[in-house]
């Protein structure tokens, strides 16, 4: 069959009657309630024309009824192409022109595409169309080969073209079922997800772990620091970005008895500071487990769940996966040598989506996937980020491109030149700088995020705008950003 849904339903319809949705309001769907909405949406999408390796884009709001919807798309052997919710316009029409969707499921209504509508309680035209299902009619799993495309996650590039990494059933399944095993997953577990389901930790890291072990998850729309607080005593399981932990550690409720309950406290998608990692330690008397994965890999490393985790490292890499600290050409630096991350395993992805060319600019002939980040492995084994290649901003988690930013503020009125930098910040991990060489008067950073608001999410605009005469280069004329990193590194800390 090799369809990865096949799995999960076989897990699910062996505890139908357990709890699958804990949801914030207090209503819960059980296993079978999922199983149904599933086969329901299945339905739907196949009456209206989703096929077999069709494209299924969607841009809603995390819910339940989101979450049935990606489990019908692979059921019925649909791509799914799920989108940030903080897109714009401009940002979703290039995602649609590049995917090609047979349908847009999204918070409005598109003249280009067919589509269905889906609020944040999961309501509108794809939920009224459930009413024209055949009762008691279950949808065929549609059959798939191991390398079949199961999603498109869209990535943006250094040049400000966004590049999709196609996902297989197979590498989905083999993710789930080491992230399973090296976490030590139990039926009795219950996994506290404050994570949106755009993203590849919220959606297939963390989802996953508990649908493969048909165990409940405490499904909250969003992260609210109070809220999360009040469910860590009825969980087991946290996966969280490192912003989460930074703004938990605030809350005067973070007490050792609070988190009693708690099997282990899990972090990714971006660096988890050492100060972090000491201060939630000293609060709780857990350490935190950090791992290291990607869009294009999902999880390449994991520190031990057992044994001891370093403040700082990403772990060891996962059963069936490799890494390696190579050269530009490849090759295996010394221990403890800095060098490019290459990893390889069932975990890669297929490539990227109308990409050859770039695919095979990444993905070597020995199946070595680069990945631009910088790291250091240690006698161990044990494996260090220290920087990334391409300048990649992650802030709260999610990644900024540096150079789409500078494309868009070049144009404004007043700015000569700009350069896109991420500085260290409590909250986010880091925050997007501009530095700017304005023609005339300074430029603000109110001015930069007015002209930005109707382009680019939120989360890559801005927070600060410094004005400069000149950026600096080196003597190629390349803009030195880690001479602007390093100039700027104490600017949160001093505001």
């Amino acid at each position: 069959m090799s369809n990865f849904y096949q799995t999960l339903e076989s897990s699910f319809t062996d505890n139908l009657v357990g709890d699958a949705l804990r949801l914030a309001d207090g209503l819960v769907w059980s296993y079978q309630d999922l199983y149904l909405r599933v086969e329901q949406y299945a339905q739907v999408l196949v009456t209206h024309g989703l096929q077999p390796g069709n494209r299924l884009v969607v841009q809603v709001e995390k819910s339940a009824e989101n979450l049935a919807l990606y489990l019908a798309c692979l059921k019925v052997g649909g791509v799914y192409v799920p989108l940030n919710t903080a897109y714009t316009q401009s940002e979703v029409d290039y995602f649609i022109n590049d995917a090609r969707p047979s349908i847009f499921v999204g918070q409005s209504e598109r003249s280009d595409v067919a589509t269905f509508t889906m609020d944040e309680f999961g309501h509108g035209t794809l939920f009224d169309k459930i009413a024209e299902c055949v009762a008691g009619e279950s949808c065929v799993t549609v059959s798939r080969q191991p390398d079949d495309m199961a999603a498109i996650l869209y990535t943006s590039g250094t040049t400000g073209r966004s590049k999709g990494a196609m996902l297989s059933h197979a590498n989905l399944a083999s993710n789930a079922n080491s992230l399973s095993d090296c976490w030590g997953w139990q039926k009795d577990d219950v996994l506290l997800h404050a994570l949106p389901i755009f993203h590849v930790h919220g959606l297939f890291i963390a989802s996953h772990c508990a649908l493969l072990n048909a165990t409940p998850m405490i499904f909250l729309p969003k992260f609210d620091a109070a809220q999360v607080m009040g469910f860590l005593p009825k969980a087991t399981v946290l996966m969280g970005v490192p912003t989460f932990y930074t703004r938990l550690l605030q809350q005067p409720e973070l007490t050792p008895e609070n988190v009693a309950n708690i099997r282990v406290f899990i972090c990714g998608s971006a660096p988890l500071t050492e100060q972090t990692f000491t201060a939630w330690a000293d609060a709780t008397g857990h350490w935190i487990l950090e791992r290291y994965g990607m869009s294009e890999t999902i999880i390449n490393t994991s520190n031990p769940l057992v044994g001891e985790r370093v403040a700082g490292t990403v772990g060891f890499a996962l059963p069936g996966q490799e890494y390696r600290v190579a050269d530009v050409d490849g090759v295996p630096v010394s221990t403890g040598d800095i060098g490019t991350i290459e990893v390889r395993g069932p975990n890669v992805f297929q490539g990227y989506w109308q990409m050859p060319e770039k695919t095979a600019e990444e993905i070597r002939d020995d199946g070595f996937f680069i990945t631009g980040d910088l790291g250091t492995q240690d006698a161990k084994g044990r494996l260090s980020i220290v920087g990334r290649a391409k300048d990649l901003v992650i802030s709260g988690g999610y990644n900024v491109y540096p150079k789409e930013i500078e494309g868009f503020i070049d144009k404004i009125p007043g700015v000569s030149e700009s350069a896109v930098i991420g500085v260290p910040h409590a909250d986010f991990g880091e925050a997007v700088v501009a530095v700017i060489v304005p023609t005339g008067d300074e430029v603000d950073v109110e001015t930069i995020q007015s002209h930005l608001a109707d382009t680019l999410a939120r989360f890559k605009q801005p927070k600060i705008a410094v004005n400069v005469d000149a950026l600096p280069r080196n003597t190629m004329g390349k803009v030195q950003k880690n001479v602007l990193r390093e100039l700027y590194e104490g600017l949160f800390s001093r505001n």
